[in-house]
């Protein structure tokens, strides 16, 4: 049970996580001038975003959600596991930044998922 809650951490808030941090780069703006200036005033600008803070929250949470899981499981099977990170950064990204996913995209997260499905069998 304790593992189940762990992956579902590291799987759902280090997608929310990232997907709050791109909603907030997206309202940032690009970075068009990599001198040592811009890019300080860029990330003081993204530290001013909410969304900026609740994703870096949220993808605090699924780090040390993965560390826990990693003192008693396979490393081995522990990442593999957490590839299903793939299918909810795709359904999000649909679902809360309104991406389009085109279908060889959503192929290829079917084959991971398959791929996660075969490693978690064989490690139970």
């Amino acid at each position: 049970m304790l593992t189940a809650i762990l992956f579902f951490f590291v799987i759902v808030a280090g997608t929310g996580g990232e997907i709050c941090v791109s909603k907030a780069m997206r309202t940032v703006g690009e970075v068009h001038e990599f001198n040592p200036r811009a890019v300080a005033r860029f990330v003081l600008k993204g530290l001013r975003v909410p969304w900026m803070w609740l994703g870096i929250s949220m993808m605090g949470m699924a780090f040390f959600s993965l560390l826990t899981l990693l003192s008693f499981r396979e490393v081995s099977w522990v990442v593999p596991m957490s590839a299903l990170s793939y299918l909810a950064g795709a359904l999000g990204a649909t679902v809360f930044l309104r991406e389009h996913v085109t279908r060889p995209r959503w192929l290829g997260i079917a084959v991971i998922c398959a791929g996660v499905i075969i490693v978690w069998w064989s490690g139970r």
